[in-house]
């Protein structure tokens, strides 16, 4: 794997023993660098975290029969979100397929559609030529198809382990491999004043990177950025911007005209609703192919350059920007007002403090994670970074790079990610998630012995279920009482696991917060090895206090003057 490939993942197994012996020979020389995980879906989220860190394809060996199988939801996510993940499933030779054999099934092709490459190699034949084309595949060498995971399927016969005599050899000790890293800001130019002046929003997606802040910065035009778009900061950023969307809607003294968009959008409907406007004309950056949507399925302009895109865009007039600046900084101090204010509201769990501590909320956890953190940020899907997104007030200069698996946005192996993002990046690295997507991968948080350690803070915002839902329509199913408690069982699924006992079962330290304060003083500290930090907190009142803060910012932004 030396043309490109630096970490490799080995789930156990032994017909894939032959390609683990290798392995091992290639890690001893310092060519590769090994991880090993027991769970396969582990293992496939772990090797997806280094290629997220690196930028670089990493792979992860299976076994055969189900071990390929569970690596069914990495090889997912890779695919929306054109990581270049690299799948060894190892397999029975062809005169054992289709026999009974055991753990024998159909692996040819077995990832369909979700992989950009797949090759079944034949005991004893020569891989090279699957391997170079599964590389190119996977780092997007080839015209029109972006990045993505791909499968070599090997198939080995017996004899499965070294011949006599053969062994490591000296080893020669590890290199740091690292891929090159993009600066974490841009400068443009100011566009020029031959542009008509449009009343335009830059819409920051997922995976949107700096060149968004720095093109709203040159065209001075407000930016909506989402928090793992790594362009929410700048001085033309807008916090709580999704509740600001009607504030320029049709009907406003200065409606939004146009909307350029950067990345892609996954967090909140007003935005789609935005976007889905007949009568909003807007275009999306797309320099390269992309993997999350199938052309023609948008409404969006696709544009390659940023030359088209800035006349698409015109430049922004002062009292649009400032408009926009003005609202945004009223809305931020609403939030931050209500937040503040909302303590007793949702009283603390039994035992997490005394009687008097304020109960911490969870935009209220959003927004003390996203200003502590520095070096790597994971945000998991559900709440966790819809909070960050509502509450995480734009810094002057990123703070940190952030990650999420908005492919799919799934809730599955984000331990295993971070892992993966902590170990590739070898930085501090802190990510923020709910209980219910800690629980689903509580099994990430098992390392072998001898097993490199990463730098990971986990931030569990523990509410004892699945508040999400309460926030959708199923919030209001359950406070109409049509259901009984049936919604609760089927989508808030009430747990009363003890999250210090199973930190202690893994050897992570663990500290229990309910506080702001004691949040912030834990978020202070550095980051060695891995702990957690569980915050409890009550989920019931969640939806009246996001009726809360809509309606004061709402008011908070009535009263700012617009002017055309």
């Amino acid at each position: 794997m030396g043309a490109g490939v630096r970490y490799v993942v080995v789930a156990p197994g032994s017909r894939s023993a032959p390609m683990a012996y290798a392995l091992a020979e290639a890690d001893a020389a310092g060519r590769v660098e090994l991880l090993v995980r027991i769970d396969e879906r582990d293992a496939g989220f772990t090797a997806l975290g280094l290629a997220l860190a690196t930028g670089a394809p990493a792979a992860v060996l299976t076994t055969s029969g189900t071990a390929v199988g569970n690596l069914l939801p990495a090889v997912m996510e890779a695919n929306h979100a054109a990581v270049p993940l690299v799948v060894l499933s190892a397999d029975r030779p062809e005169e054992l397929r289709g026999t009974g054999a055991n753990q024998t099934t159909v692996q040819p092709d077995l990832f369909g559609e979700h992989v950009r490459f797949a090759a079944d190699v034949p005991a004893g034949q020569n891989p090279l030529r699957a391997v170079e084309t599964a590389l190119s595949a996977a780092t997007g060498a080839f015209e029109d198809i972006p990045p993505g995971p791909v499968q070599l399927n090997l198939a080995f016969r017996d004899p499965l382990v070294p011949a006599a005599g053969d062994g490591l050899g000296e080893a020669s000790g590890h290199r740091v491999h690292h891929a090159p890293r993009p600066p974490l800001a841009l400068d443009f130019p100011a566009a020029s004043r031959a542009l008509p002046e449009r009343r335009t929003v830059v819409l920051a997606g997922h995976d949107a990177g700096p060149v968004a802040e720095a093109f709203a910065r040159a065209h001075g035009l407000p930016l909506l950025a989402e928090p793992s778009s790594n362009a929410r900061f700048g001085p033309n950023a807008v916090g709580p911007y999704r509740l600001l969307l009607e504030h320029f809607g049709p009907e406003s003294r200065q409606p939004i005209e146009r909307v350029v968009l950067f990345g892609r959008p996954t967090l909140s409907r007003p935005v789609s609703e935005l976007l889905a406007r007949a009568d909003v004309p807007s275009a999306l950056y797309q320099p390269v192919p992309v993997a999350w949507y199938q052309p023609g399925r948008r409404t969006e302009l696709p544009l390659e350059t940023l030359a088209d895109l800035a006349d698409f865009a015109g430049r922004g007039a002062p009292a649009w920007l400032d408009a926009w600046l003005l609202a945004g900084a009223a809305a931020q101090h609403a939030v931050d007002l209500v937040l503040s204010g909302s303590a007793g509201v949702t009283p603390a769990p039994a035992g997490s403090g005394p009687a008097s501590d304020p109960a911490i909320s969870g935009p209220e956890v959003g927004a003390l994670v996203w200003a502590h953190t520095r070096g790597q940020l994971v945000l998991g899907s559900s709440n966790g970074i819809r909070d960050v997104d509502l509450a995480g007030a734009p810094a002057q200069e990123p703070r940190a790079t952030v990650f999420a698996n908005r492919g799919l946005a799934g809730i599955d192996g984000t331990i295993a990610t971070a892992t993966g993002i902590a170990l590739g990046g070898r930085q501090e690295t802190t990510v923020l998630l709910g209980d219910v997507t800690f629980l689903h991968d509580a099994g990430g948080l098992l390392l072998g012995a001898g097993e490199a350690v990463p730098a990971l803070r986990i931030v569990v915002l523990n509410d004892a279920g699945g508040a999400i839902f309460g926030l959708l329509e199923h919030g209001a199913v359950e406070r109409s009482g049509r259901y009984g408690t049936a919604v609760e069982r089927l989508f808030g699924t009430p747990h009363t696991v003890d999250i210090a006992a199973l930190a202690a079962a893994y050897g992570v330290a663990h500290r229990a917060v309910s506080t702001t304060a004691e949040l912030a003083a834990a978020l202070a500290e550095p980051v060695e090895g891995r702990s957690i930090i569980e915050v409890r907190t009550d989920r019931h009142g969640l939806r009246e206090l996001h009726g809360r803060i809509r309606a004061a910012v709402a008011a908070a932004v009535t009263g700012v003057p617009v002017t055309d």
